[in-house]
């Protein structure tokens, strides 16, 4: 295992950590943007560590299929290739094969399917997903696992999770003993309790450097998002990283790492940077709103970020509205630097023990700003 966890604070079931890893450590709780194409989209390399970020996620589905992970591998691999010598994680492509893929159909050997990029047929394997991450060369890869579609009953959950559990084996079993990559199981069991207990069981039992939860945000509701998480996290290992696949609004963020999470990913703020939406101290704001046309103040006075340092609200309704690539960059820069400022928070907040005040503070802060009505 090339991957060490170390645990430097709790405060109830919320941790303070740091994972190093071959290239580099992993302060956590920890927000990863999403380099999904080998890219943080509308960001350089440089301006997303800039932010704070010290981990990114690139996806399996989308590099295998362009530009191919022998192509990758054939050029160094993905950390040379894309221009980030930090640590990086790699999904295993499960759920995009899922979600995204067309004429998909799975089998207990695994899942064949037709890309979406150019139609042609692919079979992706836990022993395949596997080779892909190793061709990749992340620092963290993940097993392969089916991503039941919410909702589902009971019964085709448990069936589901057999499949999972099945492959989690077999993923693990070809991932093998790595010197400087490391292999996190996944929990599925939709919202079942004793279903995810019966997963974290199992996956403890094959052994995993980290363990990831899966199959949640895809509509089950906050509430019962937290209510998962407290049933779940008691079962996986007190000395390993936890990580919530896909999470999140950053009031859920807050939520999960105050019952435990250490790591997380998720599209929303590349792509609400993209589409004219920064989050803030105070919620989240619409640039597109005509309130913003002649607000000279910036996103967040509490933010460092070069965009809240020089640039108005006015400016950035003015560039969202024009349709101008500045106003991506912009919005992006600011939202992943957000995101790991709320997360950094949460550190201090963990090392000092308040926690639970400072969680309670940020959503009545966060959610108590104006809604914005669209524009």
């Amino acid at each position: 295992m090339s991957l060490s966890f170390e645990l430097l604070a709790s405060d109830g079931a919320a941790r303070r950590g740091r994972i190093a890893t071959a290239h580099g450590t992993v302060e956590t709780p920890a927000f990863m943007p999403l380099g999904t194409a080998g890219t943080v989209k509308a960001m350089l390399p440089q301006s997303v560590a800039e932010t704070g970020a010290e981990i990114v996620l690139g996806n399996t589905f989308h590099l295998m299929l362009r530009p191919g992970a022998e192509r990758v591998a054939a050029l160094g691999g993905l950390h040379k290739f894309m221009n980030w010598p930090r640590p990086i994680l790699t999904d295993s492509g499960g759920f995009q094969v899922m979600s995204l893929a067309n004429l998909r159909k799975i089998t207990e050997e695994g899942v064949r399917f037709r890309s979406h990029v150019d139609g042609a047929e692919h079979f992706l394997s836990p022993e395949r997903a596997m080779e892909i991450q190793n061709l990749l060369g992340s620092d963290i890869q993940m097993v392969l696992d089916e991503c039941a579609p919410f909702p589902s009953t009971e019964t085709a959950i448990e069936k589901s999770l057999a499949l999972s559990m099945r492959w989690a084996r077999r993923s693990k079993a070809a991932f093998g003993e790595q010197e400087h990559h490391s292999c996190f199981g996944i929990v599925q069991g939709g919202v079942y309790p004793h279903l995810r207990r019966r997963s974290a069981e199992e996956l403890r039992q094959i052994g995993f450097d980290g363990y990831a939860v899966g199959g949640l945000a895809v509509g089950e509701g906050q509430a019962a998002m937290f209510e998962v998480l407290e049933a779940t996290l008691p079962h996986l290992p007190f000395d390993r990283p936890r990580y919530l696949m896909g999470v999140g609004k950053p009031d859920d963020m807050v939520g999960a790492a105050l019952r435990g999470i250490d790591m997380f990913d998720c599209v929303l703020p590349t792509r609400s940077g993209r589409n004219g939406q920064a989050f803030t101290w105070n919620g989240p704001l619409n640039l597109r709103n005509a309130r913003h046309a002649e607000d000279e103040a910036p996103l967040d006075v509490a933010c460092l970020c070069p965009t809240c340092k020089s640039y108005s609200r006015a400016y950035l309704h003015h560039v969202v509205k024009s349709g101008e690539i500045i106003a991506s960059m912009l919005l992006t820069w600011h939202n992943l630097t957000f995101f790991q400022d709320v997360m950094r928070a949460f550190r201090h907040a963990v090392t000092g023990k308040t926690a639970a005040s400072f969680a309670r503070n940020f959503l009545d802060d966060y959610r108590a700003g104006e809604p914005e009505d669209g524009g």
